[in-house]
């Protein structure tokens, strides 16, 4: 009998070079392990069919939309896990440095909230940033390009300069 929710090698294959080609065009990187990625790539497609969305596949997914907006790949968490451990938590994207060999990969901590402190929130978003915004604003000095997040992304996913060239907006 075929297992209906695992997808089919060319169902990944395509994934992974969609995921790939966004993730590129955004200045990310996905980890140059390719038999490694396409296994997250898998997860994520097992996670689609059973929820309708691609979930972390190395996250509990509780099935309902709304309680997972902020483990759907990529997750709310991706960005500050490649600024401090050099990937996400699950380890599909990765850092420039650790890209280049500059930065080697070790354990990342589960940045998620848990579900009594998402429930007693109402949300895994922080608070207290200056002007009631969960986020700082960064500005692109070169394209003006505008992203809310702990800190600027590494590279600029409009005209693709480094990080250095961001400055914080608000």
């Amino acid at each position: 009998m075929e297992n209906k929710i695992n997808p089919a090698d060319f169902e990944i294959e395509a994934s992974y070079r969609r995921i790939k080609k966004e993730a590129e065009g955004g200045g990310y990187a996905l980890n140059p392990d390719t038999e490694f990625s396409k296994e997250l790539v898998s997860g994520l497609l097992v996670n689609e069919k059973r929820y309708g969305y691609q979930s972390c596949p190395c996250r509990l997914s509780s099935g309902e939309r709304s309680a997972d907006l902020d483990i759907i790949c990529p997750c709310d968490y991706r960005d500050q896990d490649l600024n401090e451990y050099g990937a996400c938590y699950c380890g599909l994207y990765v850092s420039g440095e650790v890209l280049s060999g500059k930065k080697r990969l070790g354990s990342i901590p589960e940045r998620r909230p848990s579900l009594s402190e998402r429930k007693k929130t109402g949300s895994s978003e922080k608070t207290g940033v200056s002007g009631g915004l969960p986020y700082p604003v960064w500005r692109c000095r070169v394209c003006g390009y505008l992203c809310a997040r702990d800190s600027a992304p590494e590279t600029c996913p409009i005209c693709k300069v480094k990080k250095d060239k961001f400055e914080r907006f608000i």
